[in-house]
């Protein structure tokens, strides 16, 4: 899907507006904070992708596996859905192998969601070279996506949404929770949602995970000072801060920060801001939090969903979840 240069470029506009207003909001805070939705620009999202690749990053190649091994199942729990959600497809590599793995489908509607048009045009080419597969890509949050696409959906018979890739980890568990209730409203009674979710598991290999050996990871923070003096004017110098990963157990979160190398001066004229930084004063940039298998399914319940199947990989180190909206 292609969008007229005069819309493009009105949304690129008012995105950079939204987020120099949040750059503002969340570095006044204490502990400065940025949301990781902003860590997804165009490099951001291939780093990512690069991530998704690195061998102590098990979180794509698990659930990969799991798709491929019980995607029949899959459609079959679901009631053979005439249209499929995506919230946040990356580079539609998981859908692909989803329909790619299942046996004797019907025509679909497959509606993709993401803010990023980097990630939708990726995700498109990935899904649209299946015969029986119509595409539709929404620019939009997930709430608001969600809610188009289930709109369009209705007349066609049943939805399957799919969140994966463990994103439901970024929310804190009210959070999660609230998301999880709009979600299944946007929803009909017999629908279906299919839940991607890292486990707990030792803290070394969570660590490693988000803290890489090559430093991809770290070029995947630290663009987000990059990005910020390329979209709002600041003046972050690069090598004066360091990418450092950490696990919380009593929040049961990985935590990824930029630390500061020295002391030093930041402007951000777009969001009207002067910060100063000390050695070790942090911009706490993203949280993943992990899950035991129950968590997940009371979570879900509790958002109105009724537990159907859950899979685990052998390792027992994630888990997807398939329940219908009750």
């Amino acid at each position: 899907m292609s969008t007229p240069h005069s819309v493009a470029s009105e949304t690129t506009r008012a995105e950079r507006e939204q987020f120099a207003d949040d750059v503002e909001y969340y570095l006044s805070l204490t502990p400065r904070q940025l949301p990781s939705k902003y860590l997804y620009d165009g490099l951001g999202s291939a780093l990512f992708d690069a991530i998704c690749r690195l061998p102590w990053y098990r979180i794509t190649r698990t659930e990969l596996a799991l798709l491929a091994a019980h995607a029949t199942e899959i459609f079959a729990r679901a009631g053979y859905p005439a249209t499929l959600v995506e919230l946040g497809p990356g580079n539609g590599e998981k859908l692909a192998t989803l329909i790619e793995s299942a046996a004797g489908l019907p025509p679909l509607a497959v509606h993709l969601v993401d803010v990023s048009p980097e990630a939708l045009a990726l995700a498109s080419r990935a899904v649209e070279a299946h015969p029986q597969v119509t595409v539709h890509a929404h620019r939009a949050s997930y709430e608001i996506g969600l809610a188009d696409a289930a709109r369009a959906a209705r007349p066609a018979g049943r939805t399957l949404a799919l969140f994966l890739g463990s994103n439901i980890g970024n929310f804190d568990q009210p959070g999660a929770e609230a998301f999880l209730r709009t979600l299944r409203a946007s929803l009909t009674r017999g629908d279906a949602l299919l839940l991607g979710a890292d486990l707990v598991k030792p803290e070394r290999d969570l660590l490693l995970a988000y803290d890489d050996p090559l430093g991809v990871t770290a070029a995947f923070n630290l663009n987000l000072l990059l990005r910020a003096n390329r979209e709002l004017g600041a003046d972050f110098e690069i090598d004066g801060f360091a990418h450092r990963a950490l696990w919380n157990a009593g929040a049961s979160r990985v935590e990824m920060h930029l630390v500061s190398r020295r002391r030093q001066r930041v402007t951000i004229p777009a969001a009207r801001l002067e910060l100063s930084f000390d050695p070790e004063d942090s911009i706490w940039t993203e949280s993943s939090y992990k899950y035991r298998p129950a968590e997940i399914l009371r979570l879900l319940e509790r958002a109105g969903f009724h537990a159907g199947r859950q899979w685990i990989d052998e390792h027992g180190t994630f888990a997807m979840t398939l329940v219908v909206a009750e």
